[in-house]
């Protein structure tokens, strides 16, 4: 462990020194470039030089100017290669971490099933994050330990991290991927080893604050799976209809084409989650929302049903 940790910091490391190596790189080359543009309309100016003067090509100064760039680019190419190739091979005893990604939200899932909307890891030990896009392409971004990996739906990737420090660290998508990308945030949360190993182990913990509420299970399940990224609880017209008074309305439906009323119970919010371009509400755009046949299991249809009778 100790050698691998010392691995990490040295490709942390590389990743500074590429960076601060090709930022004054290009400081330089700006300051330089706009200072003889300067010079050159100082000095060349039309009551400076009212005649052009034709000027022969330096043999001398086209070398320099090749041999240069050249150089620079290959030592850029030097430290990125030394930082990139170790990011591909993962130490075969990290911690596996699945993160899921779609429009817009995270879902992390640990090895004994636990999920979480905030990815935990352990302080100290090698974490490889399992990249899975559900719709579109996302891109996993943690500026603090300058990783960052595009996701592509039905393409596996991963990515891997050694956190040394405890702390909560920012993750975003860096990819563009619709309305509300803006929105597509979370956190690192990275704990001492054995604080975390207690908080892997407590299963009972849930994200909502009041869990006595009526309907928690249900709301923690929507939180988890990203529902209220498109659906409001407060009857803000977001990307899909509004959860506040849903349940037991009569809803407006398209159905193969058809205009059709329909109320909204058990039926209709099965459905709507298993086959959601079964009936899709007037006003709103099909595809959007992918099935969630193979994540909500027919429990969680009847926590978010009692859910959805609390927000009426």
């Amino acid at each position: 462990m100790i050698s691998e940790t010392r691995d990490v910091s040295n490709f942390v490391a590389g990743f500074e020194t590429t960076f601060m190596f090709i930022f004054w790189v290009t400081v330089f080359f700006i300051v330089g470039i706009s200072l003889t543009m300067i010079w050159f309309i100082y000095r060349y100016n039309r009551k400076r030089n009212p005649v052009a003067t034709q000027i022969k090509g330096s043999t001398t100064l086209e070398i320099i100017w090749t041999i240069i760039p050249v150089a620079l680019v290959l030592v850029m190419f030097h430290y990125g290669w030394t930082g990139w190739k170790p990011m591909q091979e993962p130490p075969e005893d990290a911690m596996v971490v699945k993160s899921y990604a779609r429009m817009w939200s995270w879902m992390f899932e640990y090895e004994n099933g636990r999920l979480t909307d905030t990815l935990f890891v352990p302080q100290n030990r090698p974490v490889r994050v399992n990249l899975i896009a559900q719709d579109v392409l996302h891109s996993l971004y943690i500026p603090a330990f300058r990783i960052k990996q595009d996701m592509v739906p039905g393409r596996e990737g991963f990515l891997w991290f050694e956190a040394g420090q405890p702390g909560v660290y920012d993750l975003f998508c860096a990819e563009y991927c619709g309305l509300q990308h803006a929105y597509m945030t979370t956190a690192v949360v990275v704990m001492p080893e054995y604080d975390f190993e207690e908080w892997l182990a407590d299963t009972t913990e849930v994200l909502v604050a009041d869990v006595e509420r009526p309907g928690a299970a249900g709301m923690q399940l929507l939180r988890l799976n990203g529902c209220n990224a498109c659906h409001s609880s407060d009857g803000t017209r977001l990307v899909g209809p509004t959860f506040k008074g849903l349940y037991g309305s009569t809803v407006t439906v398209i159905t193969n084409g058809t205009e059709r009323e329909i109320i909204a119970e058990g039926d209709y919010i099965r459905r709507s989650i298993y086959e959601p371009d079964a009936d899709i509400v007037k006003g709103y755009s099909p595809g959007l929302m992918l099935s969630y046949r193979n994540l909500i299991d027919e429990q969680g249809i009847q926590d978010i049903i009692e859910y959805l009778k609390t927000i009426q």
